[in-house]
Protein backbone atom coordinates (compact mmCIF):
# COMPACT_ATOMS: atom_id res chain seq x y z
CA UNK A 1 0.00 0.00 0.00
CA UNK A 2 1.40 3.37 -1.18
CA UNK A 3 0.53 6.31 0.74
CA UNK A 4 0.91 9.87 -1.04
CA UNK A 5 -0.77 13.07 1.19
CA UNK A 6 0.08 15.34 -1.70
CA UNK A 7 -2.59 13.80 -4.19
CA UNK A 8 -4.51 17.11 -5.49
CA UNK A 9 -6.85 15.42 -8.24
CA UNK A 10 -9.60 14.27 -5.54
CA UNK A 11 -10.02 17.99 -4.70
CA UNK A 12 -11.34 18.34 -8.48
CA UNK A 13 -14.45 17.52 -7.33
CA UNK A 14 -16.75 14.32 -5.81
CA UNK A 15 -19.77 13.50 -6.77
CA UNK A 16 -22.30 10.70 -5.24
CA UNK A 17 -23.21 8.35 -7.74
CA UNK A 18 -25.97 5.84 -7.01
CA UNK A 19 -24.76 2.09 -6.16
CA UNK A 20 -21.73 3.20 -4.86
CA UNK A 21 -21.67 4.27 -1.16
CA UNK A 22 -19.11 7.01 -1.58
CA UNK A 23 -18.43 9.67 -3.51
CA UNK A 24 -16.19 9.78 -6.60
CA UNK A 25 -14.36 12.00 -8.69
CA UNK A 26 -15.63 13.83 -11.19
CA UNK A 27 -12.96 12.70 -13.41
CA UNK A 28 -13.47 9.08 -12.71
CA UNK A 29 -16.12 6.85 -14.81
CA UNK A 30 -18.54 4.52 -12.80
CA UNK A 31 -18.07 2.06 -15.26
CA UNK A 32 -13.86 1.98 -14.47
CA UNK A 33 -14.49 1.15 -10.86
CA UNK A 34 -14.19 -2.64 -11.08
CA UNK A 35 -12.21 -5.14 -9.08
CA UNK A 36 -8.57 -4.95 -10.24
CA UNK A 37 -8.44 -1.19 -10.91
CA UNK A 38 -6.04 0.87 -9.57
CA UNK A 39 -7.48 3.85 -7.84
CA UNK A 40 -6.57 6.68 -5.21
CA UNK A 41 -9.00 7.04 -1.97
CA UNK A 42 -8.83 9.85 0.00
CA UNK A 43 -10.31 8.74 3.26
CA UNK A 44 -10.64 10.37 6.89
CA UNK A 45 -8.37 8.33 9.72
CA UNK A 46 -8.68 8.84 13.24
CA UNK A 47 -7.04 10.95 15.73
CA UNK A 48 -3.82 9.41 16.79
CA UNK A 49 -1.19 11.31 18.29
CA UNK A 50 1.83 8.79 18.04
CA UNK A 51 1.59 9.27 14.55
CA UNK A 52 0.90 12.96 14.11
CA UNK A 53 -2.97 12.98 12.68
CA UNK A 54 -5.00 14.97 14.54
CA UNK A 55 -8.91 14.63 14.45
CA UNK A 56 -10.53 15.09 11.32
CA UNK A 57 -7.07 14.40 9.38
CA UNK A 58 -6.96 12.78 5.51
CA UNK A 59 -4.38 10.63 4.14
CA UNK A 60 -4.86 8.85 0.78
CA UNK A 61 -4.01 4.93 -0.29
CA UNK A 62 -2.72 3.98 -3.61
CA UNK A 63 -3.28 0.56 -4.44
CA UNK A 64 -5.79 -2.10 -6.83
CA UNK A 65 -9.12 -2.21 -6.20
CA UNK A 66 -10.10 -5.90 -4.27
CA UNK A 67 -13.58 -5.05 -3.43
CA UNK A 68 -16.26 -2.31 -3.74
CA UNK A 69 -18.45 -3.36 -0.75
CA UNK A 70 -16.51 -2.94 1.55
CA UNK A 71 -14.32 -0.84 0.12
CA UNK A 72 -11.00 -2.33 -0.10
CA UNK A 73 -7.62 -1.40 -1.15
CA UNK A 74 -4.78 -4.15 -1.00
CA UNK A 75 -5.20 -5.24 2.19
CA UNK A 76 -7.04 -1.80 3.47
CA UNK A 77 -10.85 -1.89 3.95
CA UNK A 78 -12.14 1.42 4.43
CA UNK A 79 -15.29 2.40 5.55
CA UNK A 80 -17.62 4.19 3.43
CA UNK A 81 -18.20 6.93 5.78
CA UNK A 82 -14.77 7.86 5.80
CA UNK A 83 -14.10 7.80 2.23
CA UNK A 84 -14.38 11.49 1.03
CA UNK A 85 -13.28 10.66 -3.00
CA UNK A 86 -12.32 7.97 -5.07
CA UNK A 87 -10.49 8.19 -8.44
CA UNK A 88 -9.63 5.59 -10.63
CA UNK A 89 -5.99 5.78 -12.19
CA UNK A 90 -4.30 3.93 -15.41
CA UNK A 91 -2.91 0.48 -14.92
CA UNK A 92 0.22 2.67 -14.51
CA UNK A 93 1.28 6.24 -14.12
CA UNK A 94 1.53 7.85 -17.11
CA UNK A 95 4.28 10.52 -17.32
CA UNK A 96 4.21 13.44 -20.03
CA UNK A 97 6.69 11.85 -22.37
CA UNK A 98 4.05 8.78 -22.47
CA UNK A 99 1.23 11.25 -23.52
CA UNK A 100 3.27 12.49 -26.10
CA UNK A 101 3.96 9.24 -27.56
CA UNK A 102 0.75 8.01 -27.32
CA UNK A 103 -0.71 10.93 -29.21
CA UNK A 104 2.48 10.48 -31.76
CA UNK A 105 1.26 7.29 -32.38
CA UNK A 106 -2.27 8.37 -33.19
CA UNK A 107 -0.83 10.97 -35.64
CA UNK A 108 0.99 8.62 -37.27
CA UNK A 109 -2.51 6.93 -37.85
CA UNK A 110 -4.28 9.58 -38.91
CA UNK A 111 -1.36 11.37 -40.61
CA UNK A 112 -4.44 13.35 -43.22
CA UNK A 113 -2.60 14.47 -46.22
CA UNK A 114 -0.66 16.84 -45.72
CA UNK A 115 1.09 17.71 -42.34
CA UNK A 116 3.79 20.18 -40.80
CA UNK A 117 5.59 20.48 -37.51
CA UNK A 118 4.90 23.82 -36.35
CA UNK A 119 6.42 25.05 -33.08
CA UNK A 120 5.87 21.20 -31.70
CA UNK A 121 2.71 21.18 -33.13
CA UNK A 122 2.07 18.63 -35.20
CA UNK A 123 -0.79 20.54 -38.06
CA UNK A 124 -2.61 17.69 -40.15
CA UNK A 125 -5.10 18.72 -43.72
CA UNK A 126 -7.00 16.12 -44.52
CA UNK A 127 -10.51 15.75 -45.75
CA UNK A 128 -12.10 18.75 -43.82
CA UNK A 129 -14.38 15.62 -42.05
CA UNK A 130 -13.06 14.47 -39.12
CA UNK A 131 -11.01 15.97 -36.15
CA UNK A 132 -8.43 12.78 -36.50
CA UNK A 133 -7.26 14.10 -39.75
CA UNK A 134 -7.52 17.70 -39.23
CA UNK A 135 -6.43 19.08 -36.69
CA UNK A 136 -2.99 19.84 -34.42
CA UNK A 137 -1.58 18.51 -31.78
CA UNK A 138 1.35 19.05 -29.39
CA UNK A 139 3.29 16.28 -29.97
CA UNK A 140 7.26 18.29 -29.99
CA UNK A 141 8.53 18.35 -25.90
CA UNK A 142 8.41 22.29 -26.12
CA UNK A 143 4.72 22.30 -26.88
CA UNK A 144 3.70 22.19 -23.42
CA UNK A 145 6.23 24.74 -22.35
CA UNK A 146 5.61 27.88 -24.81
CA UNK A 147 2.95 29.94 -25.98
CA UNK A 148 0.96 28.41 -29.04
CA UNK A 149 1.93 29.44 -32.58
CA UNK A 150 -1.49 30.17 -32.83
CA UNK A 151 -1.04 32.40 -36.15
CA UNK A 152 1.14 30.23 -38.01
CA UNK A 153 -1.55 27.34 -37.12
CA UNK A 154 -4.51 29.44 -38.56
CA UNK A 155 -2.06 30.26 -41.52
CA UNK A 156 -1.60 26.35 -42.38
CA UNK A 157 -5.20 25.90 -42.11
CA UNK A 158 -5.78 29.02 -44.02
CA UNK A 159 -3.78 27.80 -47.09
CA UNK A 160 -6.15 24.44 -47.04
CA UNK A 161 -9.42 26.00 -46.72
CA UNK A 162 -9.96 24.34 -43.25
CA UNK A 163 -10.74 25.69 -40.25
CA UNK A 164 -8.11 25.65 -37.39
CA UNK A 165 -8.54 22.76 -35.17
CA UNK A 166 -6.72 21.85 -32.07
CA UNK A 167 -6.32 18.60 -30.18
CA UNK A 168 -5.98 19.42 -26.63
CA UNK A 169 -4.17 16.28 -24.46
CA UNK A 170 -4.14 16.28 -20.44
CA UNK A 171 -1.10 17.84 -19.55
CA UNK A 172 1.24 18.34 -22.67
CA UNK A 173 -1.62 20.96 -24.11
CA UNK A 174 -2.02 22.72 -20.82
CA UNK A 175 -0.78 26.13 -23.17
CA UNK A 176 -4.09 25.61 -25.34
CA UNK A 177 -6.43 25.19 -22.51
CA UNK A 178 -6.90 29.07 -21.76
CA UNK A 179 -8.11 29.73 -25.91
CA UNK A 180 -11.19 30.84 -27.10
CA UNK A 181 -13.27 29.06 -29.52
CA UNK A 182 -15.56 25.90 -30.21
CA UNK A 183 -14.88 22.67 -27.91
CA UNK A 184 -15.56 19.34 -28.82
CA UNK A 185 -16.67 16.30 -26.96
CA UNK A 186 -14.70 15.23 -24.19
CA UNK A 187 -12.59 12.57 -25.40
CA UNK A 188 -10.84 9.29 -23.30
CA UNK A 189 -8.06 8.08 -24.58
CA UNK A 190 -7.65 4.42 -22.98
CA UNK A 191 -4.34 2.17 -23.65
CA UNK A 192 -3.69 -1.70 -22.04
CA UNK A 193 -0.62 -3.40 -22.31
CA UNK A 194 -0.49 -6.31 -25.08
CA UNK A 195 1.41 -9.61 -24.16
CA UNK A 196 1.08 -13.48 -24.63
CA UNK A 197 -2.25 -13.48 -22.87
CA UNK A 198 -3.90 -10.86 -26.19
CA UNK A 199 -2.79 -14.01 -28.49
CA UNK A 200 -5.54 -16.31 -30.18
CA UNK A 201 -3.66 -19.41 -31.52
CA UNK A 202 -4.85 -19.65 -35.09
CA UNK A 203 -6.78 -23.33 -34.21
CA UNK A 204 -8.81 -22.13 -31.63
CA UNK A 205 -12.58 -21.09 -32.52
CA UNK A 206 -13.66 -17.41 -32.39
CA UNK A 207 -16.49 -18.76 -30.20
CA UNK A 208 -14.06 -20.48 -27.49
CA UNK A 209 -10.64 -17.72 -26.59
CA UNK A 210 -7.51 -19.47 -26.13
CA UNK A 211 -7.22 -20.60 -22.81
CA UNK A 212 -4.54 -18.15 -22.42
CA UNK A 213 -7.21 -15.42 -22.17
CA UNK A 214 -7.83 -13.62 -19.05
CA UNK A 215 -11.22 -14.55 -17.71
CA UNK A 216 -11.79 -10.69 -17.54
CA UNK A 217 -11.50 -11.16 -21.39
CA UNK A 218 -13.32 -14.35 -22.15
CA UNK A 219 -16.01 -12.91 -24.81
CA UNK A 220 -19.46 -14.82 -23.87
CA UNK A 221 -21.81 -14.43 -27.57
CA UNK A 222 -25.63 -15.02 -26.76
CA UNK A 223 -27.02 -18.29 -26.93
CA UNK A 224 -28.90 -17.53 -30.73
CA UNK A 225 -25.26 -17.87 -32.23
CA UNK A 226 -24.08 -21.26 -30.69
CA UNK A 227 -24.67 -22.98 -33.92
CA UNK A 228 -23.46 -19.97 -36.82
CA UNK A 229 -20.52 -20.00 -38.36
CA UNK A 230 -18.49 -17.34 -37.34
CA UNK A 231 -15.31 -16.01 -38.93
CA UNK A 232 -12.86 -13.55 -38.72
CA UNK A 233 -10.40 -11.31 -40.92
CA UNK A 234 -8.15 -8.50 -40.90
CA UNK A 235 -8.08 -7.67 -44.66
CA UNK A 236 -5.03 -5.38 -46.19
CA UNK A 237 -8.40 -3.49 -48.05
CA UNK A 238 -11.59 -2.52 -47.44
CA UNK A 239 -14.46 -3.52 -49.70
CA UNK A 240 -17.52 -2.01 -50.39
CA UNK A 241 -19.85 -3.68 -47.81
CA UNK A 242 -16.96 -2.37 -45.34
CA UNK A 243 -17.35 1.30 -46.16
CA UNK A 244 -21.32 0.98 -46.10
CA UNK A 245 -21.06 0.13 -41.99
CA UNK A 246 -18.05 2.76 -41.18
CA UNK A 247 -19.58 5.46 -39.25
CA UNK A 248 -17.88 8.29 -37.40
CA UNK A 249 -19.93 9.12 -34.19
CA UNK A 250 -22.85 7.24 -35.62
CA UNK A 251 -22.94 9.09 -38.52
CA UNK A 252 -21.91 7.65 -42.28
CA UNK A 253 -18.91 9.60 -43.39
CA UNK A 254 -18.70 10.68 -47.19
CA UNK A 255 -16.77 9.36 -50.09
CA UNK A 256 -13.99 11.39 -49.68
CA UNK A 257 -13.28 10.98 -46.01
CA UNK A 258 -13.18 7.13 -46.49
CA UNK A 259 -11.22 6.86 -49.39
CA UNK A 260 -8.36 8.25 -46.86
CA UNK A 261 -8.87 5.64 -44.21
CA UNK A 262 -7.38 3.54 -47.02
CA UNK A 263 -4.26 6.08 -47.63
CA UNK A 264 -0.87 4.29 -46.91
CA UNK A 265 0.05 5.45 -43.16
CA UNK A 266 3.83 4.71 -41.79
CA UNK A 267 2.87 1.50 -40.29
CA UNK A 268 0.29 -1.08 -40.71
CA UNK A 269 -3.16 -0.59 -41.74
CA UNK A 270 -5.75 -3.49 -41.23
CA UNK A 271 -9.48 -3.71 -41.90
CA UNK A 272 -11.41 -6.15 -39.85
CA UNK A 273 -14.70 -7.56 -40.47
CA UNK A 274 -16.22 -10.21 -38.46
CA UNK A 275 -19.13 -12.35 -40.82
CA UNK A 276 -22.13 -14.32 -39.14
CA UNK A 277 -22.98 -17.15 -41.14
CA UNK A 278 -21.86 -15.07 -44.31
CA UNK A 279 -23.21 -12.12 -43.78
CA UNK A 280 -20.80 -8.92 -42.72
CA UNK A 281 -21.45 -8.41 -38.57
CA UNK A 282 -18.79 -5.86 -37.70
CA UNK A 283 -16.21 -4.03 -38.64
CA UNK A 284 -13.21 -1.71 -37.80
CA UNK A 285 -10.41 0.06 -39.21
CA UNK A 286 -6.72 -0.94 -37.41
CA UNK A 287 -3.67 0.58 -37.25
CA UNK A 288 -0.33 -0.38 -36.22
CA UNK A 289 2.27 2.65 -35.53
CA UNK A 290 5.46 2.60 -33.09
CA UNK A 291 4.29 0.03 -31.40
CA UNK A 292 0.54 0.57 -30.76
CA UNK A 293 -2.02 -1.37 -32.01
CA UNK A 294 -4.84 1.23 -32.62
CA UNK A 295 -8.83 0.95 -33.48
CA UNK A 296 -11.33 3.06 -34.26
CA UNK A 297 -15.27 3.21 -35.26
CA UNK A 298 -15.90 -0.26 -33.81
CA UNK A 299 -19.41 -0.78 -36.17
CA UNK A 300 -21.92 -3.28 -35.10
CA UNK A 301 -24.85 -4.35 -37.91
CA UNK A 302 -28.07 -3.18 -36.26
CA UNK A 303 -29.70 -7.15 -35.97
CA UNK A 304 -26.41 -8.18 -34.54
CA UNK A 305 -25.71 -5.72 -31.40
CA UNK A 306 -25.65 -6.94 -27.68
CA UNK A 307 -25.15 -10.62 -28.64
CA UNK A 308 -21.22 -10.35 -27.59
CA UNK A 309 -19.69 -9.84 -31.18
CA UNK A 310 -18.60 -6.06 -30.47
CA UNK A 311 -16.43 -7.96 -27.50
CA UNK A 312 -15.35 -10.53 -29.96
CA UNK A 313 -14.03 -8.25 -32.75
CA UNK A 314 -12.26 -6.59 -29.97
CA UNK A 315 -10.51 -9.45 -28.68
CA UNK A 316 -9.01 -10.64 -32.20
CA UNK A 317 -8.11 -6.96 -32.86
CA UNK A 318 -5.72 -7.40 -29.68
CA UNK A 319 -4.69 -10.51 -30.89
CA UNK A 320 -3.66 -9.61 -34.21
CA UNK A 321 -1.69 -6.92 -32.98
CA UNK A 322 0.12 -8.58 -30.83
CA UNK A 323 0.81 -10.88 -33.12
CA UNK A 324 2.06 -8.53 -35.57
CA UNK A 325 4.61 -7.15 -33.47
CA UNK A 326 1.88 -4.52 -31.28
CA UNK A 327 3.38 -4.24 -27.81
CA UNK A 328 0.49 -2.00 -26.39
CA UNK A 329 -3.39 -0.88 -27.68
CA UNK A 330 -5.09 2.07 -27.58
CA UNK A 331 -8.91 3.56 -28.55
CA UNK A 332 -10.34 6.69 -28.16
CA UNK A 333 -13.98 6.95 -26.67
CA UNK A 334 -16.47 9.78 -26.44
CA UNK A 335 -16.99 10.31 -22.32
CA UNK A 336 -20.89 9.93 -22.84
CA UNK A 337 -20.27 6.58 -24.55
CA UNK A 338 -21.18 4.65 -21.88
CA UNK A 339 -21.62 1.35 -23.13
CA UNK A 340 -18.19 1.74 -24.97
CA UNK A 341 -16.25 2.66 -21.35
CA UNK A 342 -17.77 -0.67 -19.95
CA UNK A 343 -16.95 -2.79 -22.74
CA UNK A 344 -13.19 -1.38 -23.14
CA UNK A 345 -12.97 -1.70 -19.42
CA UNK A 346 -14.14 -5.60 -19.35
CA UNK A 347 -11.50 -6.23 -22.06
CA UNK A 348 -9.03 -4.40 -19.87
CA UNK A 349 -8.51 -1.09 -21.04
CA UNK A 350 -8.01 2.08 -18.57
CA UNK A 351 -7.72 5.63 -19.09
CA UNK A 352 -4.69 7.26 -20.09
CA UNK A 353 -5.39 10.62 -20.62
CA UNK A 354 -8.22 12.44 -21.90
CA UNK A 355 -8.20 15.24 -25.09
CA UNK A 356 -10.62 17.85 -26.60
CA UNK A 357 -10.91 19.72 -29.53
CA UNK A 358 -10.82 23.31 -29.55
CA UNK A 359 -12.20 25.27 -33.14
CA UNK A 360 -10.24 28.44 -32.88
CA UNK A 361 -12.53 29.77 -35.64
Amino acid sequence: MNKDTTFSAAHAGARRVEGFGFPISRRTDPVSIRPGTRVVVRYRVPGDAASGHGAGSVTDAIGVLRNISPLQVDDLVIADEDVVVLKTLSAKPVRNSDIRALEAAKAAAFPGIENQMIGGWLARAGDGITERSNSAVPIGPSAGLQEVPLAQLEEFYRSHDLPCQLMIPDRIGRPAEHLPGERGPEILVMSKELGDSARLSAQDSPQAPAPALDTSQTCALDPSLADAQIELAVDDTPDADWFSMYKFRGQPLPKKALDLLCHRIDGQLGFARLTVDGQLAAITRATITDGWLGYSAVAVAPEFRRRGLGTLLCQHLLSWGADNGAERAYLDVIDSNTAGKALYHKLGFSEHHRSRSLRTR
